[in-house]
């Protein structure tokens, strides 16, 4: 079962649950992926890239969540923070920091990369090995951070 059928199998299972919140969520990813499918040349849309979009909302609402936090809108923020949650079920298991840090050690001391001027090689093979199961922004702090002891 392809990934875009999995989420038209959830919106199903939400509707005879009258789950408002779970339907809507899974609703706006569905409508995500037929924009993209009727932007690019075909109909046909991946799983990886159906897998990029879902990577994509949650960290748009863990985002908003965030930010309506600081401005003191708690109601708003659970909301968010809800549909975050329903996105990340269809997610896969995100690596730990410390998973994360071991595969940036083993792609530096692969590469050879020996400083700063390096970073570029190891990002570009670290996203490619990671997509998915990582954020980037962390992957590039520690690919920083290793490059430059």
């Amino acid at each position: 079962m392809s990934f875009s059928d999995t989420i038209n199998q959830a919106i199903k299972s939400a509707m005879l649950a009258k789950d408002k919140v779970r339907l809507s969520t899974l609703r706006d990813i569905k409508s995500k992926i037929m924009m993209e499918a009727t932007a690019g040349s075909g109909n046909d849309v991946g799983d990886d890239l159906v897998l990029k979009i879902c990577m994509k909302l949650y960290k748009q609402r863990k985002e908003t969540y965030t930010l309506y936090i600081e401005q003191g809108r708690e109601d708003l923020a659970q909301e968010e923070l809800e549909q975050a949650d329903i996105i990340e079920e269809f997610l896969p298991k995100m690596l730990s920091e410390d998973e994360i840090h071991a595969e940036v050690k083993s792609v530096v001391l692969s590469l050879g990369a020996s400083g700063p001027q390096d970073m570029g090689k190891c990002m570009g093979v670290l996203t490619k090995k990671l997509a998915g199961k990582a954020d980037g922004k962390l992957i590039s702090a520690l690919v920083r951070k290793e490059l430059t002891k």
